[in-house]
């Protein structure tokens, strides 16, 4: 039986619980979610950076609940508007919109651009508390992942969540959106795979440790 790393899947999106799972799902991990720790802190995601959110998220969380946390951040950055929304995506309509109203001032504020051009990137960062206690100076590990591609002009699509029915990925087969693909699909080419194929070395290492 192989060693099992126990993760804290630190956000209550069940739309990146669901990815986080399906990304995972290959290693010996044992996830936990916020749902076992109904009394874990709303973390306020106030931090100028991507990185600075996914790192306090994580931190917090690790704190409470004394496990290994995995928290990420994720921005979508329009070429036409200077990489906004960015750090504000999830509140791009403003701070109590919902997904749907983010997408259509999106979709309202490049009316009529030629460059449609966009990015999501994912920071996430991963906090193990034993790190902290054995005086490590830096117990939070980041890694970024970054998909390519545009934002089209309808939206089309029902599955994911977020900007999906309006982002057209690079690599996307007969020019679908997130939401158009299957979730394997998307999966396989997701800024978050990326930031997590970035991540799987420092998991593998730790999966080690705990091996000796």
């Amino acid at each position: 039986m192989p060693a099992l790393l126990d993760l804290l899947l630190a956000t209550r999106n069940d739309g990146k619980v669901a990815e986080l799972r399906a990304l995972l799902s290959d290693l010996p991990v044992r996830l936990h979610t916020l749902d076992a720790f109904p009394d874990a802190p709303e973390v306020v995601e106030d931090r100028p950076t991507l990185k600075g959110n996914a790192r306090k998220k994580a931190e917090a969380l690790a704190a409470f609940t004394g496990l290994p946390a995995l928290a990420d951040d994720t921005g979508l950055e329009v070429d036409a508007l200077d990489g906004r929304p960015g750090v504000h995506t999830a509140r791009f309509a403003g701070e109590t919109a919902s997904a749907a109203d983010n997408r259509r001032k999106l979709l309202r504020v490049l009316d009529g651009r030629p460059n449609r051009g966009a990015q999501f990137r994912t920071v996430v960062a991963l906090t193990d508390p034993d790190d902290a206690q054995d005086g490590s100076t830096d117990d939070t590990h980041c890694v970024e992942g970054v998909c390519r591609g545009r934002i089209a002009r309808t939206e089309r699509g029902d599955g994911g969540f977020g900007y999906d029915e309006i982002f057209i990925p690079n690599d996307a087969p007969a020019e679908q959106t997130f939401a158009q693909m299957s979730a394997g699909a998307k999966n396989a080419v997701s800024h978050r795979r990326r930031a997590l194929d970035a991540l799987r070395a420092h998991l593998e290492a730790r999966l080690s440790e705990k091996r000796q």
